[in-house]
C-alpha cells in the first residue's frame, strides 16, 4: 500500500484537519502532491488567516496576501470547504 493514507479512518491521512492535513499532503508520495495542480483550475477560497480571497491552484499553497499555508487532499479536492489551514506563522519545511 502507498503512503496516501488510503484506508485510514476520519481524522487521519487525507481526512486530517488543520496543520496535520497540510503536513500530510505536503509529504505524501514523496512530496509530489505539494505542487501538483488541482484539477479544474483550483478552488476559490478565502485565507483562513487573513481573510483575503485567492484560488488554491495546487494541493498545498500559501495565501498570496499573507503566506498562510493551506492544503486540500486529492480525494476531497472537489469542495473548497475541505481546505485546511496550517495556522498562523506556519512555514513548510
Amino acid at each position: 500500500m502507498s503512503q496516501c493514507g488510503c484506508g485510514n479512518t476520519a481524522g487521519v491521512g487525507p481526512f486530517a484537519q488543520g496543520r496535520e492535513l497540510v503536513e500530510f499532503v505536503a509529504r505524501v508520495h514523496g512530496g509530489e502532491m505539494r505542487t501538483k495542480a488541482i484539477p479544474g483550475g483550483g478552488l476559490a477560497t478565502h485565507c483562513q488567516g487573513c481573510g483575503a480571497p485567492f484560488i488554491l491552484t495546487t494541493f498545498v499553497a500559501g495565501c498570496p496576501a499573507c503566506g498562510g499555508v493551506h492544503a486540500v487532499s486529492p480525494p476531497r479536492s472537489s469542495d473548497p470547504g475541505n481546505i485546511q489551514f496550517a495556522g498562523e506563522g506556519y512555514t513548510l519545511p
